[in-house]
């Protein structure tokens, strides 16, 4: 009865098994060959937070603030300014620059 019931997982691998072992004689298994990053759940999240951060720019913000915050973080695939940068290029103080971004 054993032999019958294990002929069924006999080509059953588990991830965990044991394959072969490195250099330095440790334990080689399955999972540690076939291993793949995957942050595609952290990337669709941050792609979700970006989109309610760019709405609630849009929806809540004057112009100016508008502009500024995009010009300082670099949201509309232009390189991020620094603070003096953007007062030089609206004509307004670093400090205004710095209260709205």
């Amino acid at each position: 009865m054993y032999f019958r019931s294990r002929k069924k997982t006999a080509g059953d691998l588990s991830l965990s098994d044991s394959i072969d072992t490195d250099g330095e004689g440790n334990s080689l298994s399955l999972m540690d060959v076939i291993y793949i990053e995957d942050d595609m759940l952290e990337s669709i999240s941050m792609e979700e937070n970006s989109k309610k951060l760019r709405r609630s720019i849009m929806e809540k913000l004057t112009e100016r603030e508008k502009e500024i915050i995009c010009l300082r973080y670099g949201l509309d695939d232009q390189p991020p300014k620094t603070q003096r940068e953007i007062a030089d290029m609206c004509g307004i103080s670093r400090s205004y620059v710095s209260k709205r971004a």
